[in-house]
């Protein structure tokens, strides 16, 4: 069947099977392979991307459900070149090391942030709770976001 999906506002139209996640369909029919396949149970987050704004696993939405929403994934955050605050502070303060959770647990901060720009460690912790790191042991990710989010809100200030 037919799919119409837009991705990082892209419209894209692809065939997918009635069962094919949206997982299968950004990386195998799209060429987005920053979204992870992991545990393909909504267990792991590494396939974490933006449908509306929100985070959710794409392996646990068919892609013909993700028709007429907004799709975002990591290749959708930087702009004219420039990284999202996220992706920046993810880089600089080390909160990346085999790097197969970093999209996700980016993507899950990116909503965190729009939706409190404030947030607390505690908040922060809780946003990223859906997404498994096996390497960092999470510290370096949490002052990460936290840091975002204050770069953020200089970059508010200086608009």
């Amino acid at each position: 069947m037919k799919v119409e999906l837009n991705v990082n506002d892209r419209i894209y139209e692809v065939d997918a099977e009635p069962h094919e996640t949206l997982v299968q369909v950004l990386r195998d029919r799209i060429g987005l392979t920053g979204t992870k396949r992991g545990c393909d149970v909504g267990g792991c987050g590494a396939c974490t991307v933006l449908l509306d704004g929100q985070p959710v696993y794409s392996c646990m939405v068919f892609a013909a459900r993700a028709e007429g929403k907004k799709i975002t994934t990591i290749e959708g955050l930087a702009k004219n070149g420039k990284l999202h605050p996220v992706q920046g502070a993810f880089i600089k303060y080390g909160a990346i090391q085999c790097g197969y959770c970093t999209p996700g647990m980016i993507l899950s901060a990116k909503a965190l942030l729009e939706q409190n720009p404030d947030p607390t460690e505690e908040e922060v912790k809780d946003a990223i709770a859906g997404n498994i790191c096996r390497c960092t042991g999470y510290v370096k990710i949490v002052e990460a976001i936290l840091a975002a989010a204050q770069e953020m809100k200089k970059g508010e200030r200086n608009e």
